[in-house]
């Protein structure tokens, strides 16, 4: 930490020569480092802090008498314990960055089991994404999708804009379960169903290098409904990445240019995705242990309509307000998952050390 310390105060002290206000690179990578650093360092000055109050605490209740005695024995209990607590929390401070943090989000979900039902759910977990975003102010940009005739969704591809998208997003990713009696059941019978949905960190050019020869790029007349071009050119692409097999299709806007730079960002936000995970997985080779807790095939949350439930199955997490969560109220769930992946990140970390 003292290595930590004496790094914030040299950035302070570059900061504030008027040279480094002519070199805006250098501005700029100072004032992230910065900001970086100003909770750690802020958090690690404070139980400097409670130590000391509570050494001189201990000292003067030596020294003192009677009632004096027993205020300096109870400062000391309370300056402990915050020191206790504040060390706590420097330790998650101080955890590796997630590399994908500050990154926009690539979700995609799809109807899975149950037919139109689960197009129709797969609709529902769009529109809870949607205003959930809304309530971030984050940005939302549709990249394709690809509706049924009864207002459901086989397919929705969308980027969520947001510094801070990626912490609450990225645990949605897994099968979601709805249990609800669907409209075309005459005899009020509950069906379960279920939608997948895919959370990916949207890559930069520069963080997937892909080769124009890895590349098959085919093109053909787009589907659907659509203005009067979209069906009648070929405008719309699809691109097999020939060593891994990833295939990406896009056909919603008019342009071949258009669907053919949608589906590179798809592609590259999949390849990036697809290398973490393999890193991931030889760390968690190494250390015997899940990292990330993601990956799990069984389904990650159930919706029950009739009880107006929803319950996340990795944390355990119930709540009486399905209503809620689909209009979008999801922070108690995201809070609670990220929380969770801290606590296992910390429990690793002592693992390691020990």
């Amino acid at each position: 930490m003292a290595r930590l310390e004496l790094e914030y105060e040299a950035i302070e002290k570059e900061l504030a020569d008027p040279a480094t206000s002519s070199d805006p690179a250098r501005l700029r990578e100072l004032s992230i480092r910065r900001k970086d650093l100003d909770e750690v360092v802020s958090v690690w000055r404070a139980i400097e802090r409670a130590r000391d109050d509570a050494a001189t605490a201990r000292q003067m209740s030596e020294e003192s008498t009677g009632e004096d005695r027993e205020l300096m024995r109870a400062e000391v209990e309370d300056s402990e314990k915050r020191a206790v607590e504040l060390t706590d929390r420097l330790r998650g401070l101080l955890l590796p960055k997630d590399p994908n943090d500050g990154r926009n989000v690539i979700v995609e979900i799809r109807g899975a089991e149950g037919g139109e039902e689960a197009n129709l759910f797969a609709r529902d977990l769009f529109t809870m994404y949607a205003r959930f975003a809304d309530r971030h102010r984050w940005g939302l940009e549709i990249l394709s999708e690809s509706p049924t005739g009864r207002d459901g969704l086989n397919e929705v591809v969308f980027v969520v804009k947001g510094k801070d998208a990626w912490r609450y997003l990225e645990h949605e990713a897994g099968p979601h379960r709805v249990q609800r009696v669907p409209v075309t059941e005459s005899k009020g019978r509950i069906h379960t169903s279920s939608a997948t949905v895919t959370v990916l960190p949207e890559a930069d050019e520069v963080d997937v290098v892909i080769d124009p020869n890895d590349l098959k790029i085919d093109v053909y007349r787009s589907t659907g409904p659509g203005g009067q071009s979209v069906n009648t050119t070929d405008s719309a692409v699809r691109i097999t990445h020939l060593p891994t097999g990833i295939v990406v299709a896009m056909q919603d806007e008019k342009s071949q240019i258009q669907n053919r730079a949608k589906a590179m960002t798809v592609l590259r936000s999949r390849l990036l995705k697809a290398e973490q995970e393999r890193r991931a997985s030889e760390v968690a080779a190494a250390r015997r242990s899940q990292v990330g807790g993601g990956g799990r095939s069984e389904k990650i949350r159930t919706y029950n309509f009739k009880e107006n439930r929803v319950t996340d199955h990795r944390i355990g997490l119930t709540a009486y307000k399905l209503d809620q969560v689909l209009a979008g109220d999801l922070d108690e769930f995201a809070e609670a998952l990220m929380a969770d992946k801290r606590a296992r990140q910390l429990d690793e970390e002592d693992d390691a050390s020990s």
